[in-house]
């Protein structure tokens, strides 16, 4: 039971996590990517588009978390 609520813990903090990803994926771009070059520079679209895909696994993997989680704990009452 213990390890079905941990699963729904962190299925729920990597789905939150992909949804800002996506919401949001310059942000942290400054941090990673940013600092290696020189003036004002903006992520391409490329490296963009990555990183909403990166958000879209995130969500998928936190919602099977999630559901494993649910199943888990349904199985042990």
């Amino acid at each position: 039971m213990a390890v079905g609520i941990l699963l729904l813990l962190l299925g729920s903090v990597t789905v939150f996590y992909g949804l800002y990803i996506r919401r949001r994926p310059d942000s942290g771009w400054r941090m990673n990517e940013g600092w290696k070059v020189r003036g004002e520079s903006e992520p391409s679209e490329v490296y963009l588009e990555a990183i909403k895909f990166t958000g879209m696994l995130a969500g998928w993997v936190g919602a099977l978390f999630i559901v494993f989680g649910i199943l888990l704990i349904w199985q042990a009452v």
